[in-house]
């Protein structure tokens, strides 16, 4: 048995489609960026996003969800109208200091690097930390808002790295220093670019980004997410195939 066979047994992660995953951790469930409408257009500044695929399972069919760890809430592609109605139902959603602000409820806004410890249903605990990330290059902060990643330890679990929405591979770097190596990381990737915004720049990690980022962080497993199911994704899972492999980590990629 490999390294990341131990882990798909011992961490779980449910991929669900577009930026939602289930995580088991520590005896807890984690659910990532909560998209479940059905698909559809929606209305953003500078035209439209669309949704071009179901989630892969409804929020009922998923069972009892402990933390929603939410990059942030200002896109319909990281928290729709199903997602958003889900985080009544959960007791803790985690996101980024302004989004707490804005969803209220159980909501807590973590800063970078700020931990939270979170108990575990045996004894112990789970902590959770902010890591940083930028949507889209440097300054583009004012337009597409704050994000945050997130980092999931315990005394006695391998490392679980979330990025959430990041195009910064010097801040991938950053975490790696701190917290690497990185044992699963759940890379959100797709290359997605809206053409009348930013000059159609990156605005989270491409392909190749997201095969360096896992070199980075040495993961010895990489989930990658937010690669399908939107049409302004525009690579998906050949890409990231062929990409890892070109990097000779092939072998990492659930």
């Amino acid at each position: 048995m490999t390294d990341g066979d131990t882990l798909d047994e011992q961490i779980p992660v449910r991929v669900l489609g577009g930026p939602t995953a289930l995580v088991e951790y520590g005896g807890l469930r984690f659910l990532t960026d909560p998209t479940f409408d059905a698909p559809g257009d929606y209305p953003v500044p500078g035209g439209s996003l669309t949704k071009t695929a179901p989630a892969a399972a409804a929020p009922a069919d998923l069972g009892p969800v402990d933390v929603i760890l939410l990059s942030h809430d200002e896109h319909p592609d990281n928290l729709d109208h199903s997602g958003r109605a889900l985080l009544s139902d959960v007791p803790l959603t985690l996101t980024t200091p302004g989004g707490a602000g804005r969803l209220g409820g159980n909501a807590r806004g973590l800063a970078p690097w700020e931990p939270v410890e979170l108990p575990r249903p045996g004894g112990g605990t789970v902590t959770v930390t902010g890591a940083p990330a930028l949507h889209g290059p440097e300054g583009a902060e004012a337009l597409l808002g704050e994000v945050v990643g997130f980092v999931l330890t315990a005394d006695d679990l391998p490392t679980v790295y979330v990025s959430g929405d990041n195009a910064s591979l010097d801040l991938v770097k950053e975490i790696a220093e701190r917290f690497g190596p990185v044992d699963t990381a759940v890379l959100f990737a797709g290359a997605p670019r809206i053409p009348a915004l930013l000059d159609g720049a990156l605005l989270v990690l491409d392909s190749v980004q997201a095969a360096e980022a896992a070199a980075l962080l040495g993961a010895r497993r990489v989930v990658p997410v937010h690669f399908d199911s939107w049409a302004h994704f525009t690579e998906g899972r050949d890409a990231l195939v062929d990409a890892f492999t070109a990097a000779g980590l092939a072998g990492r990629l659930r």
